[in-house]
Parts: structure tokens; C-alpha cells; sequence
């Protein structure tokens, strides 16, 4: 017989709700729609894109031109100066260190990176040196395209005077511009010399440019009044990074003519003047009659941009197009540039993939008289999201030279055929599709 207990038997309790389950998933499903609101501010462009084409420009060269563009995009066309270019490191910083180690009153330099090593030591020292004599020295560099900068850079830059500060660094309260970035690259002595071009601050750029893991890249020098306009590129950023203007003559002097060349920096934002750099390169592109030489690291365009580049093709522009070949430092952009490549080849471009070394230049050069150069790539990144700076150059013989510079590449390059670029592999074609979905954020 079975054994019978003697304890009461009670009915089960009802289950009581966990609140503290509860409170937690509650906790976590607002966290989410907190992350998931930050991304998408980040994304979104903050002001109206161009949409529209431009419609018939007149050409580069003609005085409209010049008039409109020298209204348009900011400050204006400044006479009066010297133009020189630097090409890869083993030119750019010596010539940058040179005019560093020379500043009488003033420093100011801004980049999106500064890598810790040897260059970079070079440059705190450079830059300490001026300091410690009495010349004012302001440097910004971008917290996230300076993460490889320790923290010991920083401290014997500040410990040597160097009034140093980061680029929108995480901060709780303005999360929601964490994906705008500062990608100049500028550096202003005395108001009165002003470098600007892609290098950045690293061992990466020291050298030839001419092997792996040495990048290809250069430099632009203005000397004379139009140094101006990148002093004041970069006080734009030093104000919205600390609130403090630069003013006075250490800053803005009153700059004699260094030659004959006429010069316009082109600055763009979101936070002002967005479109900016990509209507600089719409109205260069429509403006264009006979030539454009591109050299793009970055190659994405939207629809409005090759739109403008098949337009080019259509009434007789010849068009060369000097991309990276076998080294990149982003595979995922190099796959989505791959989706236009076709499009323009089949409209008659010519493409040519750089082979030596990780190509870096950002330059156009129009029917051989303007050239652009700077920090912006061709692609939407640069075009609405970032903060970019490039100098115009109208001149006939500056240009000539740097069509010598595109044609040094170009005998460094393989071309690429319209035949090689349809029967490349299906799983290149997948991955250039997936890459390219992406696109707004390149």
C-alpha cells in the first residue's frame, strides 16, 4: 500500500511576473531605440542633396566660368600666388617640416590622421620646437582617423605648448555627429604658406610610393594671398571644435603677391555648405571641352555625378581614370567602385588601375588649365558626410605639369578593358553588388 503524507495539500500559487525581467528587457528594447536612432541621424544627410543636373556650363576657361564658380562655392578667385606640388612622402614632409621649422607667428594644422611613429615624431617636434619659441601652434586631428595616435604623442605635443585637440571625439551629447568626420588635411604658416592633398601624418606615406605598403600620394603648396582662405578653412573647425576664434595678424596678415597664379579653396561641411564639393566637381565636369584626367583612391559616384561623366564622353571629353590596383585600404570600397567601372568604360572612358603601391591621390584636371586637388575623394563619403577642403588651380602651366604627373602614373598602371571587366568572376560580380549597397556611406 502506498505510503500517504501527512502534510497538507495546498493548490499551486498563482506564478508571480518577474518585474525584474520585465524592467529589464523594457531597458534593453529602449537602448535599442536609442542605438537605432543615433545610426540613422548619422546617416541621413543633414541638409538637401543636389538632385538636378546642372544643365550646359560654359567653359572652364571662359570668364562666366570662372565668375560662377567664384561666387558660388565661397570664397572667391584670389590672384597672386605660387603653386608648387610634392609627390608621397619622401617630398610632402620634408617640405612641410620645412615650412614648420620657418614659422615666425603661427602653425595650424589639420588632419584625419596622425599615426604614432616616426613621421610622426618628427612632426612633435617640429611643432614643439615652434612652440616653445613663442609661435602660436594649433593642431586638430580626427579622433577616429587618429586612433593609432598614443596617447604619449598627444601629451608631448601639449607638454611642448602645442594647444592640440580632437576632431568630435565620443561624446554622449553629440552622438548624433559621430559619423561626421574631419578629412582635411591642411597646414597654414603664418597666414601666408598653406599645404593641402591626402597625406596623412604616418609612416604609411614615407617613402617613394612606388612599393607595397608605402603609399602613392601627394601634396599642394599655395604661397601668397590664397593661404588666406585655408587659414580660414581651418579656423572654421578650430571654432566649432573649442569656440575660440584666431583673429589678428599672427592669423590673417596682410600677404604681398608670391607669383601669378590665380587660386580658390572649396570647403564643405554638414554642418554648412554640404553640396559644395560636389557641385565643385559638377561644374568642373560640365564646364569641361576636351580633357579630364581623374585620379580617384575612392570612386563611387552617384547617379547625378556619372550622369555628368557620361554626358562629358557623349560630346567628345576624353576622360582617363587612375584608380588603386592590387592594394587598397578598403576592400569593401574598391568592390563598389568596381559596379561603375563598366558604365564608363562602355561610355568611353579609359580606366587605369595603379599597381605599384596603395594609391591614395585625389586630383581632376580639366582641358589642361584647372586643376583641383585636396582631400575630397569621388565618392558620397566626401561629398555630404565629411568635412573636406580642396584648392583650385587656374592655371595653364601648373596644369601641363600635372598632366605629366598623371601620365607618370599612368605608365605605372595596367588599363582596363571593357572585355576584362564583363568576364570578370561571378563571385567578384556578387561582391561588388553586396559592396555597392552601401554606397551612400562611402
Amino acid at each position: 500500500m502506498p505510503a500517504v503524507s501527512n502534510r497538507d495539500t495546498k493548490p499551486d500559487a498563482p506564478a508571480r511576473p518577474n518585474w525584474k525581467r520585465r524592467a529589464l528587457w523594457a531597458g534593453l528594447g529602449a537602448f535599442a531605440a536609442l542605438v537605432i536612432g543615433v545610426v540613422v541621424l548619422n546617416l541621413i544627410p543633414q541638409t538637401q542633396q543636389l538632385v538636378h543636373p546642372l544643365g550646359p556650363l560654359s567653359p572652364v576657361e571662359s570668364p562666366q566660368f570662372r565668375r560662377e564658380i567664384g561666387n558660388l562655392l565661397g570664397p572667391t578667385i584670389v590672384d597672386g600666388n605660387a603653386v608648387a606640388d610634392f609627390q608621397n612622402g619622401a617630398e610632402i614632409f620634408p617640405a612641410m617640416l620645412e615650412a614648420i621649422r620657418s614659422a615666425k607667428v603661427s602653425v595650424d594644422m589639420e588632419t584625419y590622421i596622425y599615426w604614432s611613429g616616426h613621421v610622426a615624431d618628427q612632426f612633435v617636434q617640429a611643432l614643439t620646437e615652434r612652440a616653445r619659441a613663442g609661435v602660436r601652434v594649433h593642431v586638430i586631428a580626427d579622433w577616429v582617423g587618429s586612433s593609432k595616435m598614443k596617447e604619449d604623442v598627444v601629451a608631448a605635443l601639449r607638454a611642448g605648448g602645442v594647444h592640440f585637440e580632437y576632431f568630435h571625439p565620443l561624446r554622449w551629447y553629440d552622438i548624433d555627429r559621430f559619423n561626421n568626420r574631419t578629412h582635411r588635411k591642411l597646414l597654414i604658416v603664418d597666414g601666408r604658406v598653406a599645404f593641402t592633398g591626402g597625406v596623412g601624418i604616418a609612416d604609411e606615406w614615407n617613402g617613394h610610393g612606388d612599393r607595397p605598403g608605402i603609399w602613392r600620394d601627394m601634396q599642394i603648396r599655395v604661397t601668397g594671398p590664397g593661404a588666406l582662405q585655408m587659414q580660414a578653412v581651418f579656423e572654421d573647425n578650430w571654432i566649432t571644435t573649442t569656440g575660440q576664434a584666431l583673429l589678428g595678424s599672427a592669423y590673417y596678415p596682410e600677404v604681398p603677391a608670391a607669383g601669378d597664379i590665380a587660386v580658390q579653396t572649396v570647403a564643405s561641411s554638414p554642418e554648412g555648405g554640404s553640396e559644395n564639393l560636389q557641385l565643385m566637381y559638377l561644374m568642373a565636369i560640365d564646364g569641361a571641352r576636351k580633357a579630364i584626367d581623374l585620379e580617384a583612391a575612392y570612386f563611387v559616384p552617384d547617379e547625378l555625378t556619372m550622369s555628368a561623366l557620361k554626358r562629358a564622353l557623349a560630346r567628345g571629353v576624353r576622360i582617363r581614370l587612375v584608380v588603386p590596383g592590387p592594394y587598397t585600404d578598403s576592400q569593401i570600397i574598391k568592390n563598389a567602385s568596381q559596379t561603375r567601372w563598366g558604365e564608363m568604360l562602355q561610355a568611353g572612358a579609359h580606366i587605369y588601375r595603379f599597381q605599384p603601391a596603395l594609391f591614395h591621390n585625389k586630383l581632376m584636371i580639366v582641358d589642361r588649365y584647372l586643376t583641383i586637388a585636396g582631400s575630397a575623394n569621388f565618392d558620397n563619403r566626401s561629398f555630404s558626410l565629411n568635412d573636406e577642403s580642396n584648392v583650385l588651380v587656374y592655371d595653364h602651366g601648373f596644369a601641363a605639369h600635372m598632366t605629366e604627373v598623371v601620365d607618370r602614373d599612368i605608365g605605372r598602371s595596367e588599363e582596363l578593358t571593357l572585355e576584362q571587366w564583363r568576364h570578370r568572376p561571378w563571385t567578384r560580380r556578387v561582391l561588388d553588388w553586396l559592396s555597392a549597397l552601401g554606397a551612400a556611406q562611402y
